[in-house]
């Protein structure tokens, strides 16, 4: 008499493409692309991949002005004036965009790495996603008759981690990442004074 369980290296193959579903790539992408499983897929909206990423960050690598000139002092005055500051303001955030992009994911991951509490929040997030992801490949999760897709779990995760974010005082860390950003990106912007092309650019526009 037969039963409908695997046995032996069935059972070897069916939970090989349980996590083959997981982290293989053949599941298909919400882009309609063809992904890599749960990892092209975790936080990133529809219509955005990981190769998506990869060359967002490649082109603003490529395009930081050189770091030695960023922060160089003979090139920091004070601007003599409301008009002159405003421009500043203008042409180094879109000189240097690439430069304060780095130094903005620079503060972010400074305060996940000297915030203990904050890191085990987030690893408590991660495994509850986990978690929650594994149990809907086994059987579809249904709450309030309606089936829970990759967005709900995540939020279903974060309600978990919720209480620890909390302890671990995520609020303030984003306050502080965006004021630090905020003060040095102004700073900066503010008192280094404009290169003579842009100077130039500046003069040739009409009044």
């Amino acid at each position: 008499m037969t039963t409908g369980a695997p046995k032996g290296e069935n059972c070897l193959v069916d939970m090989d493409s349980k996590a083959g579903g997981l982290f293989g790539a053949e599941e298909s992408h919400p882009t309609g692309t063809g992904g890599a499983g749960i990892m092209s897929k975790l936080w990133l909206p529809k219509g955005i991949s990981a190769s998506l990423m990869k060359e967002w960050l490649d082109k603003r690598r490529m395009s930081i002005r050189p770091w030695a000139g960023f922060v160089d002092q003979r090139k920091f005055s004070k601007p003599r004036n409301f008009g002159e500051l405003c421009q500043r303001m203008v042409k180094n955030v879109d000189t240097y965009n690439s430069n304060y992009t780095f130094i903005f994911l620079g503060l972010i991951l400074y305060c996940i790495v000297s915030s203990p509490m904050l890191l085990i929040a987030l690893a408590v997030f991660v495994g509850a996603f986990y978690i929650i992801h594994l149990k809907s490949l086994e059987s579809k999760l249904v709450i309030m008759g309606k089936e829970l897709n990759v967005p709900h779990q995540m939020g279903l995760a974060g309600a978990v981690s919720l209480p620890v974010f909390w302890l671990a005082g995520a609020g303030a860390a984003v306050f502080w990442v965006l004021g630090a950003t905020l003060f040095v990106i102004g700073s900066h912007a503010a008192f280094r004074e404009l290169e003579g092309s842009d100077m130039e650019e500046l003069l040739m526009e009409p009044v």
